[in-house]
């Protein structure tokens, strides 16, 4: 009973964060190159992996050494935890909690918290740059991802995750909520800094907050913005995509299909859009997504009441 109903959804938390991480470098070094050097791409990550392995890791003058040391396991163990909240069936979940849904906001702050101490520990001026951009927007990415969030509770009545996939066994989200997916894709992409949004280690700060990592913690924390991804990725498609519903395959074969559909999502858009000016992703965030996230919470209350 205890292996069913506690061990056994934390052993998967752990095992989707490393085996998605490896899969997010696979899929966007594919989508980088193209399909004829599909032969390489499955063991590119794991040669650039053993040979981070063996690297010395430095460090800068004075850092603050315990947060230089936690802040990438941090961010690994957020993304874990934000896998044990996704629910596999309706019971296989690792923490289903009455307030999943609270706790998933929470993580997002928390991953803010971070991510500026990755950057402020170095005792670097372009770690710290980095980490500053960050925080510049997280706001944003916070303030819409609880509008968005609060708009998948509102048919469900409830902040639980099982319960918002409950809600969607007649219509996704997807579907009766148009602007939440699209909008949740922004706050994905911001969480994890990738693509367009990457301004925290972005290359004109010569890697931002990762500017003085090297050898094994530069391992962990490429890892752990994989696995930030992938977490994201299974919380998207159980707010929106119906989570484990679907016919004929079992529930955590249709939540893995959907969660991959948006992964590549992420990662195409990351690899096709280009990367904003700072000064232009905050107009944006704000004049923009965050009054069209709100539009979307009026939305999906109207839809809510429509349907009751």
């Amino acid at each position: 009973m205890i292996l069913d109903q506690l061990i056994l959804p934390w052993l998967i938390a752990w095992l989707v964060a490393g085996l998605g991480a490896y899969l997010v470098a696979v899929l966007d070094r594919l989508m980088a190159t193209g399909p004829t050097q599909a032969g390489s791409v499955w063991l590119a990550p794991l040669a650039s992996a053993a040979w981070l392995m063996t690297q010395q890791a430095t460090t800068t003058e004075a850092p603050d050494a315990p947060a230089w040391r936690l802040a990438p396991a941090l961010y690994l163990a957020l993304a874990a935890t934000g896998l044990a909240l996704v629910p596999w069936s309706p019971t296989l979940v690792g923490v289903d909690l009455s307030t999943s849904l609270v706790l998933w906001g929470s993580l997002e702050a928390l991953a803010t918290v971070v991510i500026f101490l990755h950057g402020w520990s170095a005792n670097s001026h372009l770690a710290l740059i980095g980490a500053y951009r960050y925080v510049a927007l997280g706001l944003s990415y916070l303030l819409i991802s609880m509008f968005v969030l609060i708009g998948v509770a509102l048919p469900a009545e409830s902040l639980r995750l099982t319960e918002v996939v409950a809600a969607q066994t007649s219509l996704w989200h997807v579907v009766s909520q148009p602007l939440g997916l699209p909008l949740f894709l922004v706050v994905g992409l911001g969480l994890t800094f990738w693509g367009p949004l990457d301004l925290a280690d972005s290359t004109d700060l010569s890697g931002g907050t990762a500017v003085e990592r090297s050898g094994p913690p530069r391992l962990v924390w490429a890892l752990a913005r994989a696995a930030m991804l992938v977490a994201f990725s299974a919380i998207a498609a159980t707010a929106f995509l119906g989570g484990w519903l679907g016919p004929w395959l079992p529930g955590p074969a249709w939540l893995l299909i959907k969660s991959l559909a948006v992964l590549v999502a992420l990662l195409w858009l990351g690899r096709r859009l280009p990367r904003l000016a700072p000064e232009r992703c905050v107009t944006l965030m704000w004049v923009l997504l965050l009054p069209l996230s709100f539009v979307d919470l009026i939305w999906a209350g109207a839809v809510a009441l429509w349907m009751a």
